[in-house]
């Protein structure tokens, strides 16, 4: 027990410390945030599932698919930045992630079955997914991180 209350104070510290400091600055071409690039990435990763499908070459959804559901994650210290930001409103930010891991990895599933038909109702829903936490956070995100002056 008291470990876990000397692990909270340490990241309650930690968290206060980042956000004074200047860690929280916006996104400048110096110091661009690894989200953005991550987002990058999956946007590529979406592309390659569509083509895939069009082409039905399943090898190409299923590698896509398993790039999106198991995407890179930011730094420590850029997750505090988001945790910090989002503050009550995190778990359920992290539960939009948590949705399209799984309809990525249902994805992967479908598309080794060489289901066409399922592989485009489950790319439909993973779509809905990233579509669902763009339209509640992408705004106030980008906003907050990369309109600072």
């Amino acid at each position: 027990m008291k470990t876990v209350s000397v692990v909270s104070t340490s990241l309650a510290l930690g968290l206060a410390l980042l956000t004074s400091s200047s860690l929280l600055r916006a996104e400048t071409d110096e110091n661009p945030m690894e989200i953005r690039k991550i987002m990058q990435g999956l946007s590529r990763d979406m592309q390659q599932v569509v083509a895939g499908t069009a082409k039905e070459d399943w090898q190409q959804v299923e590698q896509a698919a398993s790039r999106i559901a198991d995407h890179p994650k930011p730094p420590l210290s850029e997750k505090l930045r988001i945790v910090a930001f989002m503050g009550s409103k995190m778990a359920d930010f992290k539960s939009h992630d948590d949705r399209t891991h799984n309809t990525a990895k249902e994805l992967v599933s479908v598309a080794s079955q060489q289901d066409a038909h399922k592989v485009i109702s489950t790319f439909a829903r993973l779509q809905s997914t990233c579509l669902d936490c763009h339209q509640n956070y992408r705004q106030t995100f980008q906003q907050h991180f990369y309109d600072q002056d």
